[in-house]
């Protein structure tokens, strides 16, 4: 596989992903208590679906989809944008913000199996390698915030909730992954959106119902929801993956567990123990392995890939 080197442009698409994403996780703790899984999901799918409407008006290139990528379309709308965050809010209903960030923190490993057999993209070692340290990582932080953290106990419906987030998650980069090829990021965005919002829309009487009591703050929760984790990082994730490989891409997520864990313990007093910070750096260090590369023989010139 020719080594993929990262324009400027790529690099701060991604890193704003795994922030935004990051962020995504601490304001569903603070808005679940006022806001059910379902609804918040629907809320927050309206106000992404809008945003990532004016995006796609003010850009150009838009192209009409082949009977194959409306279905790839449908799949990942249904998968990703509707059942991810329905599942994500149920689970951060029961779940700390950090421990919910470690369970979902498998699917980035599904996207990497996933890729390397229906997308042809393969399991190159160091692939497999960081991503085994990555994964060893999530286990460490789980134990850490599950089993040794306060309360001594995790609940198994929430840990099953994060579960299916991980597949949906991962189902929806596979199928988003082919789209990406050929029809613009924003394109392939807003349609997802506009599709995992008709998915919600069974919500929409507990919405208006718990809406009308909810507080400001958790109100702005869901605009931010809708604005920046959503309309705005789902389309600088889709720019990223239509330049970078989707099992490579899916591994630097790996950051985002760390990230929500630091910001639960800054924003809610969930301290991370030292298994935690444990689990968190063989996170990191299963990142920077995933990225490396086998050296070019010395008989050929592996040619570099550079994205545009």
């Amino acid at each position: 596989m020719p080594r993929i080197r990262l324009s400027p442009l790529v690099i701060a698409a991604i890193s704003f992903t795994i922030l935004a994403w990051a962020s995504a996780f601490i304001v569903i703790r603070g808005v679940a208590p006022e806001i059910g899984g379902g609804a918040l999901a629907l809320g927050r799918l309206a106000i992404g679906t809008a945003a990532l409407g004016v995006l796609a008006l003010v850009t150009r290139g838009w192209l009409r989809p082949t009977r194959r990528e409306w279905a790839l379309l449908l799949l990942y709308g249904v998968a990703w944008f509707g059942a991810y965050n329905v599942t994500l809010n149920l689970a951060e209903h029961t779940l700390d913000a950090g421990t919910t960030a470690m369970i979902v923190g498998i699917g980035p490993i599904l996207i990497a199996l996933g890729a390397g057999v229906l997308l042809g993209e393969g399991v190159p070692r160091w692939l497999a390698i960081g991503a085994g340290v990555a994964f060893s990582g999530v286990v460490l932080i789980g134990l850490a915030t599950s089993v040794f953290g306060a309360g001594g106990h995790v609940d198994v419906a929430g840990v099953l909730w994060a579960l299916a987030s991980a597949v949906t998650y991962a189902t929806g980069v596979l199928a988003q992954k082919p789209l990406v090829r050929r029809l613009p990021a924003v394109q392939v965005t807003f349609l997802g959106c506009a599709i995992g919002l008709l998915a919600c829309l069974p919500f929409a009487g507990q919405l208006v119902a718990e809406a009308t009591h909810a507080s400001a703050g958790a109100l702005w929760g869901v605009v931010y929801l809708g604005v920046v984790p959503t309309a705005l990082a789902f389309t600088t994730w889709g720019y990223a993956l239509a330049r970078v490989p989707a099992g490579q891409l899916g591994i630097s997520t790996y950051l985002v567990p760390p990230i929500a864990i630091l910001a639960g313990w800054a924003v809610f007093q969930e301290v991370p123990t030292v298994l935690a910070v444990v689990g968190g750096v063989l996170c990191l260090t299963g990142v920077a392995l995933s990225r490396r590369r086998p050296a070019p023989r010395v008989s050929g010139t592996t040619p570099q890939v550079v994205p545009e």
